[in-house]
């Protein structure tokens, strides 16, 4: 058996652009940070899946390897074969249809691993959608509810400024009328005072008289 090299996490490729899945979350009203914590979620998700599968199978050159040792080992049989008494032969036919037998049993245990690691994966990945799912379902009722909070806000804000005004205006109005009412009175006062300085006046102008 040999070791698998396993990719390093730095040289994995991904098989979706997180940017451009970001930038899909951002425009269905989660904020900068939340899309990236999913992405980033997302991702490590990718990653555990991957080690899983590199960690469970052997990769294509290790298969082909193993494939071309196999070939370069019936190939010495058959050169043995050529040499060796019918006997022999026999019994080398019977080691070849054994191996054939495990080399079957290995190629179904990988097919059976395979099909289970893919079953946890989708597995996972639906518990995951179905978190982000609850997790934008929570972020939008918490707009709505901060929305009807606003609007409430702005309402009352409003009767407010309102109520303000019309305070405002009946001040103005009983200030003017207070100024009008003054200036009533001040021009009866003046009126008076002239009218008290004539009659002084022409009070002088009969002594001298």
């Amino acid at each position: 058996m040999r070791r698998v090299d396993i990719t390093s996490l730095d040289q994995r490729k991904l098989t979706f652009d997180t940017g451009a899945l970001i930038q899909d979350f951002e425009s269905d009203g989660f904020e900068k940070s939340q899309a990236e914590t999913i992405v980033f979620a997302l991702t490590i998700l990718a990653n555990v899946s991957l080690d899983t599968v590199y960690k469970e199978m052997v990769t294509g050159a290790q298969q082909e390897i193993t494939v071309q040792q196999v070939m370069t080992h019936l190939d010495s049989i058959r050169k043995d074969m050529v040499i060796l008494e019918k006997s022999e032969f026999a019994y080398l036919k019977a080691e070849n249809e054994k191996m054939k037998i495990e080399l079957n049993q290995l190629k179904q245990q990988l097919i059976n691993e395979t099909v289970r690691i893919r079953a946890n994966n989708k597995l996972d990945i639906n518990l995951e959608r179905s978190r982000v799912t609850d997790l934008f379902t929570d972020q939008e009722k918490k707009l709505m509810e901060a929305t009807t909070e606003l609007s409430k806000r702005d309402t009352y804000i409003k009767s407010i400024i309102s109520e303000t005004n019309n305070k405002i205006d009946i001040e103005i109005a009983s200030l003017k009328t207070l100024i009008e009412s003054d200036k009533l009175e001040t021009i009866r006062y003046l009126a008076a005072s002239v009218f008290t300085c004539l009659a002084i006046a022409l009070g002088f102008y009969r002594f001298w008289k």
